[in-house]
């Protein structure tokens, strides 16, 4: 998601930064996982209330937290008027579970 905040620090650096619902925070992609997000277009809806950006991926070539190139790595279906969720096979870039580990106390 990104708000006003995270759109004008994306607009000011070049780096992508979300605002996460979940931890109420504003975040720059990459700074925990170093797979920072380089902006190298931006672009809007006819409505502007959406945008798509197209980024180079510095790090892992990886932008989800699972460690894979894409978080869109699942194929919804239809079998038997019932929804069908798989897996693509694309494999991890890293580790995402060393990655993201809070360090011990």
């Amino acid at each position: 998601h990104m708000n006003a905040q995270a759109l004008a620090l994306t607009l000011e650096t070049g780096i992508a930064h979300y605002w996460s619902r979940s931890r109420n925070t504003l975040w720059k992609k990459g700074e925990t996982s170093g797979n920072f997000q380089h902006v190298v277009e931006m672009l809007t809806d006819c409505d502007q209330d959406a945008l798509w950006l197209r980024v180079k991926v510095l790090g892992h070539d990886a932008t989800c937290h699972t460690g894979r190139r894409s978080c869109f790595y699942r194929t919804v279906g239809l079998i038997d008027g019932k929804g069908t969720l798989a897996d693509d096979g694309s494999k991890p870039l890293f580790d995402a579970e060393n990655t993201y580990r809070k360090p011990s106390a």
